[in-house]
């Protein structure tokens, strides 16, 4: 819109979470899955104060912004990933850290294609961290490289890896195989 910029502060992808008051300052990723489309909503979005929007294959979009904000940062990235306790361990190393480090970290457990994106986000919404602690989870082939993109880990954690979740994975080695790509740099 012309010279018109708009200053974004928050992502949204779940427009039930929007917060009214943050809502001139909200990017909305309108994602849509195979029971619903985020487009839906944008009118109700626009209605509330919202004024950008992603559509089109936004989760690809939502993962680009959050590799170019991780390429941005340069202190240390803690990448956590196994079958279960990632979490346990991303608080326990917060817990441990944040006395002497800036720390931000994934909110709950954020650990998949789009919460990794928000996660990441958080670098950017934050006040100067020096060290940043993620999940990565996964469900089937092909997606640790995305999440790599985005976490690009200075320093590896890798829990346990065994049969949980491992429906879509043909063997327990492939799965080991795609949750160490996550180390790959």
């Amino acid at each position: 819109r012309g010279d018109d910029h708009l200053d974004i502060h928050y992502l949204l992808t779940d427009s039930r979470e929007l917060k009214q008051e943050k809502a001139a300052a909200t990017l909305f990723f309108a994602i849509k899955t195979s029971s619903n489309d985020g487009a839906n909503y944008i009118p109700a979005l626009q209605a509330q104060g919202v004024q950008a929007f992603v559509v089109g294959d936004s989760i690809a979009a939502l993962q680009r912004l959050a590799a170019h904000i991780r390429n941005q940062f340069d202190g240390i990235v803690i990448g956590i990933t196994g079958s279960n306790g990632k979490t346990v361990v991303k608080e326990w190393l917060y817990q441990l850290l944040k006395d002497d480090y800036h720390v931000i970290r994934s909110p709950k457990s954020y650990n998949s294609q789009i919460g990794v994106a928000l996660s990441v986000w958080e670098i950017e919404s934050s006040e100067k961290p020096t060290l940043c602690i993620f999940e990565a989870g996964i469900s089937q082939p092909g997606e640790m490289e995305r999440l790599e993109k985005m976490i690009r880990p200075t320093i590896g954690v890798v829990t346990y890896i065994g049969q949980e979740h491992g429906e879509n994975f043909i063997s327990l080695e492939q799965k080991r195989e795609e949750k160490m790509k996550l180390f790959i740099h």
